[in-house]
């Protein structure tokens, strides 16, 4: 595909891109097959056919232990756990403070928060921080291990601004399988501007997070986290997509405006999103908070660890409507029109207003180049040595990051998602071209296409040792991840 395609596919999801409308594009690392009635599945044939039977379970929120206001006290545990994901049928997983997946940790902007973490897994284990802004000692990366029956206990002040930010182990070598397994949780973060804006923002009634993942089950409803040689090149994609831990769900919704907040939780998929009747939704969040203005939309590319908060209209449905999310027009989730309407929602044109990173404050630009394939990934022709410090950054300087993707080789190369810890980033343009709207605003994790040159500006206001790595999570356990230290 050669960079005029790429750069549609990355765009064409904004309402208005005349013609992209009937384009039907796979993204780099998805592949697609067949069975004999002609059901779309992911990489392998595992796939459960689609029915809405099940209704969308929504992750508690977790306790605040503290009555002071302005602190935020949380205790979490990683455990080892059975799950039916098929009923009647068991499969072994890793939870936090319940069978899979975690609770959603809730703050404010300038809460002091601490966190206890008890590991009672039977191997050892991090949680990261994935999107939050701290310090590298409370970042959780591979430093930060936790052995079986201990407890680590971060401590951090929240500076950053609302966001819908996750939670997950950062394990050297183990952060693939202990994700897939089930260890993963949202966290996120309110204040007052977003208070302010009105939009829908009561949790589990009209504002509702869906992780998005996918699963290799056996007929037994079973998986195992077994990579052969495709799931080394190519990142481990399953056939059933997952929302918040259930296959094939349903949420009844009022005849009116829903908040969504998506998390592509998958180890390695691309997620190419739409409504089965192909109507328009708007995006008011990235990775790191709210657009400036909100982005009217089709379709919604999120690569593996990207986050976008979305409102979708149900107004124009009448009681017993339905209609579908999918995954490139296949369907995995499905919303139930009710009769009762819901107070009214106006999407205000003006969000929040981002302060631009000047580029002409840059001190430094750094080159950071994908290359590589299977078990040979790497980062400027290194693989993570957790011995060796690959980059040394001066606190509270401003640099600009040039992300580059080499991988072009086995059918044309495949995009992979570049994050780094402890940071929000602006893009400042993808191969010399202004990035689409909604990723206007502050980035964690960015999507590079094959043969793709991706700028990014930030400033490093926490010191610390950091990571930055592919989140092809089975690309990030072979290597593909470098340290750096800002002090």
């Amino acid at each position: 595909m050669d960079k005029y395609n790429r750069r549609k596919f990355l765009s064409y999801s904004l309402k208005g891109a005349a013609g992209l409308a009937a384009i039907s594009l796979v993204p780099f690392g998805v592949n697609k097959i067949f069975n004999n009635n002609g059901m779309m599945y992911g990489n392998d044939s595992s796939g459960l056919p689609f029915s809405g039977g099940t209704p969308l379970p929504v992750p508690p929120l977790l306790k605040n232990m503290s009555s002071i206001p302005s602190k935020a006290k949380f205790q979490l545990s990683a455990q080892i756990a059975k799950t039916e994901f098929i009923e009647g049928k068991e499969t072994d997983t890793y939870g936090y403070n319940g069978n899979y997946l975690g609770p959603v940790i809730r703050v404010r902007k300038g809460d002091e928060v601490s966190i206890k973490v008890k590991n009672n897994l039977n191997e050892e284990t991090t949680v990261h921080w994935h999107g939050l802004e701290v310090d590298g000692e409370n970042d959780g990366g591979p430093h930060s291990r936790i052995r079986p029956g201990e407890t680590w206990n971060p401590k951090f002040t929240v500076t950053q601004p609302a966001s819908t930010l996750w939670f997950h182990p950062h394990l050297l070598h183990k952060t693939g399988e202990q994700v897939y397994k089930g260890l993963a949780g949202l966290f996120y973060v309110d204040d007052d501007v977003s208070d302010n804006l009105k939009l829908p923002n009561e949790y589990g009634v009209n504002d509702i997070p869906l992780v998005i993942q996918d699963k290799k089950l056996d007929a037994n409803g079973r998986f195992e986290y077994r990579l052969g040689m495709h799931d080394v090149m190519m990142g481990l994609q399953g056939g059933t997509i997952l929302v918040n831990g259930a296959v094939n769900p349903y949420l009844e919704v009022p005849r009116g405006k829903m908040r969504f907040r998506l998390l592509n939780g998958s180890n390695a998929r691309i997620y190419e999103l739409l409504f089965s009747n192909n109507q328009n939704f708007y995006q008011v969040a990235s990775d790191g908070g709210l657009l400036e203005q909100p982005v009217e939309m089709t379709k919604l590319v999120l690569g593996p660890g990207e986050r976008a908060e979305i409102i979708v209209d149900f107004s124009m449905f009448k009681d017993g409507d339905t209609v579908e999310l999918t995954n490139q027009g296949t369907e995995f989730m499905k919303f139930m029109v009710t009769g009762n309407k819901q107070q009214d929602f106006n999407i205000p044109n003006q969000l929040t207003k981002i302060e631009r990173i000047d580029s002409s404050k840059a001190v430094k630009t750094r080159k950071f180049i994908f290359q590589g394939m299977g078990s040979n990934v790497n980062i400027n022709g290194q693989q993570m040595d957790m011995d060796r410090m690959d980059e040394y950054l001066t606190l509270n300087t401003t640099e600009i990051w040039e992300i580059s993707n080499e991988s072009t080789g086995m059918m044309g190369g495949m995009a992979h998602p570049f994050h780094a810890h402890g940071i929000q980033f602006q893009i400042l343009d993808r191969d010399g071209k202004q990035p689409p709207a909604n990723e206007s605003g502050w980035k964690d994790t960015i999507l590079v296409y094959p043969g793709e040159n991706v700028r990014a500006i930030a400033t490093f206001k926490y010191p610390g040792i950091f990571m930055y790595h592919c989140h092809i999570l089975e690309h990030e356990d072979a290597g593909m991840m470098g340290q750096f230290k800002v002090e």
